[in-house]
């Protein structure tokens, strides 16, 4: 099977791991079927695998990818749900302690097939090419988790951003404009603080740190650089949901903010099954369609490493995507 894998790992050198080339078809557990790649989105996930975060070494050569689209074995187009529960586990699989996604237990879906349980493929609308819908399973289903599950917004709540331009944040601000919320977004680029009021819908976009009215929600995936400015501007009684810290963990929680002005800090990752369902139900119903930095040729290594390095630069506004011809 030619896939995209991790042949090693370097916290320093991340893309010197990175391999494209054949490897042994996997022997997936009974109830697993295979998809036909035809797009597979790039995710921030796949970059700390190369570093050897969350991926032990015992486990080279792995698969990268979380995301994927392309065709059932009965023809029918689909998207990939990467959560994978355990065997045993019943209720709610983000919740269960030994879940794992796509590429840190079993392989992911930078690959020609990827095998995953018969229950995790959703339908592909035929309005979602299959670049757009490789893109929502991991960070339109985040943002989606995080905007009506965890902070349950409705319309009319003002809703804060930080760090538009990352794969959630841009995704959380379109579904948020969707849902009638006044979003307002921040970014220490001035270019990426113009394409989240122009090309995302933010009403507001202004420079990490900068003073804002009191929101209701603010959505939180950046961590240490914008944890206090996002405590400091919650009303009383606001929610901050955390879904990851990509400049590093909090350096004080401010508890004395938190339960003074009775705030509410959740965290969450990914989502479920019925989520993922939901979500590509709400992008059929709004119009809202993922926004794509980049596309790059899967079955190229030079293309491939492009992509990676494209990530890895930082620079990126909205989805890096792999694609294949077929």
């Amino acid at each position: 099977m030619r896939a995209v894998y991790a042949a090693s790992q370097d916290a320093q050198d991340p893309l010197s791991g990175l391999q494209l080339g054949q490897l042994p078809d996997p022997a997936p557990p009974q109830g697993w079927v295979p998809v036909q790649v035809r797009a597979a989105a790039l995710n921030h996930h796949d970059l700390w695998s190369l570093r050897g975060v969350g991926l032990p070494a015992d486990r080279l050569p792995m698969v990268l990818g979380t995301d994927a689209a392309g065709t059932a074995p009965d023809g029918n187009e689909v998207l990939v749900h990467s959560v994978i529960a355990s065997p045993t586990w019943s209720g709610e699989e983000t919740l269960d302690p030994k879940r794992t996604l796509l590429s840190e237990l079993h392989p992911g879906t930078l690959a020609e097939t990827v095998w995953v349980p018969a229950r995790n493929l959703v339908p592909k609308p035929a309005e979602l090419t299959f670049a757009e819908a490789a893109c929502v399973p991991t960070v339109y289903l985040t943002a989606y988790r995080m905007l009506f599950h965890a902070a349950g917004v409705r319309p009319g709540q003002r809703v804060l951003v930080q760090g538009a331009g990352g794969g959630v944040a841009s995704a959380a601000i379109q579904l948020a404009r969707a849902a009638g919320c006044y979003v307002l977004a921040t970014s220490r680029s001035e270019t990426r603080r113009a394409a989240a009021v122009e090309t995302l819908g933010a009403h507001e976009a202004v420079p990490t740190g900068t003073r804002v009215a009191p929101v209701d929600v603010v959505l939180e995936t950046v961590g240490e650089a914008t944890w206090e400015h996002s405590l400091r501007s919650l009303r009383p009684g606001g929610v901050v949901v955390v879904a990851g810290a990509t400049s590093g963990p909090a350096p004080s929680a401010d508890l004395n903010r938190v339960f003074f002005r009775s705030l509410r800090v959740i965290g969450t990752t990914m989502g479920t099954l019925d989520q993922l369902h939901e979500v590509v139900a709400m992008l059929l119903t709004t119009g809202v369609r993922p926004v794509i930095d980049s596309r790059f040729d899967l079955d190229s290594l030079d293309d491939v490493r492009s992509a990676f390095a494209r990530l890895a630069s930082g620079e990126v506004f909205g989805k890096v995507v792999l694609t294949r011809e077929g």
